[in-house]
């Protein structure tokens, strides 16, 4: 099963804008700008799909979904060879599975339920961009330190919040993984195919 945005032209302008917002907060980052532009790469390569997904919480963008209807297998053994047919096979595989696009609003809906406040989502993206998975980086220690310092800053911050308890941390943790689970060509599908057409998202 597969689904398109139902307002994509909306959807499509505010998902831009947290894109753009993204973007604005790497620039603004100089323990980021000051890799070498290599590392920099590497990391939005690996990376961009949960912080737009961080992103699009914060900005506390909902969407719908329309779900695109399957054409049957005998019509597909019927009209194969006919262009009508060739058009309609292609657009069936359109939009995104709605499997990872529900997984996202879970993830969406999760971050919402928690209030997470402004610093939360700041340290978060610090903790998602320095990934210290991303092996082939050229300052690996240097990211491993700054997600580290990351996590304690967040760490921190709730402990202050919230009297000392940490469980609200562990969770925040357990919602970094499921993000960096997100499907970044479900992201691309539902989010920018309305604008960008055949064309890819080069990041």
């Amino acid at each position: 099963r597969r689904v398109v945005l139902k307002t994509p032209e909306a959807t499509c302008r505010r998902a831009s804008e947290v894109l753009l917002k993204t973007s604005t907060f790497l620039r603004n980052l100089p323990s980021f700008y000051h890799m070498p532009w290599e590392d920099q790469f590497v990391l939005i390569q690996h990376n961009w799909a949960p912080l737009f997904a961080l992103g699009m919480a914060q900005e506390r963008v909902d969407f719908d979904l329309r779900e695109i209807p399957a054409i049957s297998l005998l019509k597909k053994i019927l009209f194969c060879q006919s262009l009508t047919a060739m058009n309609e096979l292609r657009s069936s595989s359109a939009g995104a599975p709605l499997a990872e696009v529900q997984k996202m609003k879970n993830l969406l809906w999760k971050f919402w339920d928690l209030d997470t406040s402004a610093k939360e989502y700041a340290y978060l993206k610090g903790i998602i961009l320095f990934n210290s998975e991303c092996r082939v980086l050229k300052c690996l220690p240097y990211v491993q330190t700054l997600q580290q310092e990351a996590q304690k800053a967040l760490m921190e911050f709730i402990s202050t919040m919230f009297h000392g308890s940490l469980g609200r941390f562990a969770w925040i943790l357990q919602l970094i993984m499921s993000l960096r689970d997100i499907d970044a060509d479900a992201i691309e599908e539902l989010f920018f195919r309305p604008i960008l057409g055949e064309a890819t998202l080069n990041v």
